[in-house]
């Protein structure tokens, strides 16, 4: 008899722009590494060209430049479409590739992204950003394995780091927004937290101890 596949597990790391997301994923996939587990990125919309960096996906890519793009002026409809297309391509012809070879899919993103910016942010129907993802993915990514919400209370500190990214020289269409929306979208994610189950780490810390703590919650799950 055929052994069944054993599938990779998927990993979500998420928060508001500026808590760390990029480099706690990059923490962790070092730390399953050590543990003899392989893993791919997942970059939602896309990682960024002008960085040299692809997710190997190039019409996600196409699209986050246009995402990107704060002179394009669009409605929160329009985003929800142009997120949910990138997403369709990089879980299809990225993720459920590398699942299915055994291997974890760690994102600094998913579709509570888009909950938080579109959703609460924009204004956006929640249910139609949930149906419009479900029909976009599979319902292993609307159930991530191991899902972390990354919060920070400082907005100063939160600003600083964009800006040390130099993402404030040239703001892109939700950077530009102004402070109201840049707290519902942070209010959103302790709500999500709070709908979703899942766990808040704080991001305040080194990035050490950010990691530590992330860690305590995905080893347990290896």
């Amino acid at each position: 008899m055929k052994a069944p596949e054993k599938v990779g597990k998927y990993v979500v790391i998420e928060g508001h722009d500026g808590t760390g997301k990029t480099s706690q994923v990059n923490k962790v996939r070092k730390l399953l590494a050590s543990q003899g587990i392989a893993s791919v990125e997942l970059s939602e919309p896309a990682k960024d060209p002008a960085d040299g960096e692809t997710d190997e996906v190039l019409i996600a890519d196409a699209i986050r430049t246009i995402l990107k793009n704060g002179s394009l002026t669009r409605d929160a409809t329009t985003n929800l479409f142009l997120f949910s297309a990138a997403r369709h391509e990089l879980w299809h012809q990225k993720a459920i590739p590398a699942l299915k070879l055994g291997k974890w899919v760690v994102a600094a993103r998913n579709y509570y992204s888009t909950l938080a910016y579109q959703g609460y942010g924009e204004g956006l129907d929640l249910e139609l950003i949930h149906n419009m993802t479900a029909t976009a993915t599979d319902n292993h990514y609307m159930n991530p394995d191991i899902a972390i919400i990354l919060d920070l209370d400082d907005e100063e500190v939160r600003l600083k780091r964009i800006e040390a990214r130099g993402e404030l020289e040239n703001p892109d269409t939700f950077e530009s927004k102004g402070g109201d929306f840049q707290q519902r979208v942070k209010d959103a994610y302790i709500n999500i937290a709070s709908t979703y189950k899942i766990p808040i780490v704080s991001a305040s810390g080194s990035i050490t101890e950010v990691t530590d703590e992330i860690w305590s919650i995905v080893e347990p799950r290896i």
